[in-house]
């Protein structure tokens, strides 16, 4: 039982739950079987012992779940072992893709690449020396080198950061779209109270003056009967006058005072005033 928790605390630790969800966890399996069955068929073909047969394809695999929790460690041990073992070969290039957007911070990545760099050609050039002269070589294990690891960790490192600025940007844009919405609804606030103040200062002072005539005719005693009947026809329509504009007027003033009820206010500019208990005068 305390090996199995220590087993399990240890796969927790590699997993970090913080980088690997399950969908996560089972899509890197994947690729480490099909490394470590590549490494294996490289070292058949390279005809290592029975033992790399079985150590290297084991090897890769850990390096492989291991890459994404320690990318710096990985790239450095996978490049020992690549100028070690040709099975490494195939997994060096992924390592590489994978810490070139990992690593944080152009100074560790550099120091990392650099240091892969050294123990690939220093194991390289220690296994495999011959006739030829130790320049030579280096030469030709550099260009190996730049042409499997260098490369293929730049072209990753230059993938993370355009994607990371067009996030930026994405967000710089919604963000800009957002002040543009707030500043419009700000804007057709503000038209609001200028109809309103408008309607309140010029259309209903017509409107009263409108409707105080004819209440001042209604009462003249040298008018007939039928004159005074549509003069009080007169007053009434005027009276009725003042009262929707005074409907419309209150409504906008509530859509400048409670911007949130925008849209249920339209709705009942949509549909015409409607009389409001309490709400006598022009204020």
């Amino acid at each position: 039982m305390y090996a199995i928790s220590k087993l399990r605390a240890g796969w927790q630790w590699c997993a970090a739950p913080e980088l690997w969800s399950r969908r996560r966890t089972a899509g890197e399996a994947v690729p480490a079987v099909v490394l470590g069955l590549l490494a294996a068929g490289t070292e058949e073909l390279l005809r290592g012992g029975e033992l790399r047969l079985w150590v290297v394809p084991s090897m890769v695999m850990v390096l492989s779940l291991l890459k994404r929790r320690l990318p710096v460690s990985v790239l450095v041990v996978t490049s020992a072992l690549a100028g070690f073992s040709g099975g490494f070969a195939l997994l060096l290039m992924v390592v590489a893709w994978s810490s070139g957007h990992r690593i944080a911070g152009a100074g560790r990545a550099l120091g990392a690449f650099t240091a892969s760099y050294i123990l690939y050609v220093g194991v390289t050039v220690a296994m495999t020396w011959s006739g030829l002269r130790p320049l030579t070589q280096v030469l030709f294990t550099t260009l190996c080198f730049l042409a499997t690891t260098l490369v293929t960790g730049l072209a990753s490192r230059y993938w993370t950061q355009r994607r990371t600025l067009l996030h930026a940007l994405q967000e710089r844009n919604a963000q800009l779209i957002r002040e543009r919405t707030m500043i419009v609804g700000q804007a057709r606030l503000m038209e609001r109270q200028r109809i309103a103040q408008d309607m309140h200062d010029s259309l209903g002072h017509q409107l009263a003056l409108i409707s105080v005539h004819p209440g001042a005719l209604e009462v003249d005693p040298e008018l007939t009967v039928r004159q005074r009947e549509a003069v009080g026809v007169l007053r009434g329509a005027s009276g009725r006058a003042i009262h929707e504009p005074r409907e419309v007027v209150g409504i906008l003033r509530d859509d400048v005072a409670g911007p949130g009820r925008g849209g249920e206010d339209g709705q009942r500019v949509a549909q015409g005033p409607r009389s409001r208990p309490g709400r006598g005068a022009w204020s």
